[in-house]
């Protein structure tokens, strides 16, 4: 693993993270001084609700008004997100089988958009909403190049893999499903129907929160983690269970 996420596995470790998978198959965190309120995680959860799935994260400050700093053009331009891994195959949601970690993101990032069948601001244009939170499918994959040691996974020039019928046109694995997060003071929430994915109900799962970064070549690796600002674990070890609302 790549030493500078080893280096944020441990800060959060030492800032007395923990996982409770046994709270009703949650993820319990302390939250830390070390980490900005609005994204210290003190809690997540996955949640079936009869046709649908519902990711939830909660942190100590109020959620999704923080967003990065617009520079104005795609090269090293920063996304800000909120993340659930899985252990789920890419193949559940539609990507080639065996691709990496399959995760859940709501993002912003205002220097572009990469949701083109979708208007998320509701004035007419689908190319200008970037900088409102949306949902994407990603598979990560591990790359030395990427400073917190992961990326979202690259489609190399020529090939033509297994798609999502909502993928963004980018050469990564990314879907733009049109999920809307919806953030109530400390939480953020996406609702996913359960439809939408080969779907094993007893999948395991995580949450982090973290910053990723267009490579200023705009090239392989494309969109790199660079900074993990928490992990609900601790360890990336995905410790939460899947719960059936009763």
């Amino acid at each position: 693993m790549n030493k500078y996420l080893v280096a944020a596995i441990t800060l959060a470790l030492s800032s007395n993270v923990f996982a409770d998978a046994g709270h009703h198959g949650h993820i319990l965190s302390q939250s830390s001084d070390k980490v900005a309120s609005e994204f210290d995680l003190t809690h997540a959860k996955v949640v079936k609700n009869g046709t649908s799935l519902t990711f939830q994260a909660e942190v100590t400050g109020k959620l999704g008004q923080k967003r990065p700093q617009s520079i104005g053009k795609l090269a090293g331009a920063e996304v800000y997100s909120y993340v659930w891994p899985t252990n789920l195959d890419s193949e559940a949601v539609g990507f080639e089988k065996g691709q990496g970690i399959l995760a859940l993101a709501v993002t912003s990032h205002p220097d572009f958009d990469d949701t083109p069948k979708f208007d998320e601001n509701l004035d007419g244009d689908k190319a200008n909403d970037g900088n409102e939170w949306h949902s994407h499918w990603v598979v990560l994959a591990k790359d030395e190049a990427c400073g917190g040691g992961l990326k979202v996974k690259d489609i190399p020039e020529g090939m033509e893999p297994a798609l999502p019928v909502t993928w963004p046109g980018l050469p990564i694995y990314i879907d733009s499903p049109g999920y809307t997060p919806e953030f109530v003071k400390n939480s953020v929430s996406v609702e996913v129907p359960t439809k939408d994915i080969s779907f094993q109900e007893d999948f395991k799962f995580d949450a982090v929160t973290a910053v990723l970064k267009v490579n200023a070549s705009v090239h392989n690796p494309l969109l790199c983690v660079t900074q993990v600002n928490d992990i609900a674990s601790g360890d990336l070890s995905l410790p939460g269970k899947v719960v059936a609302r009763k």
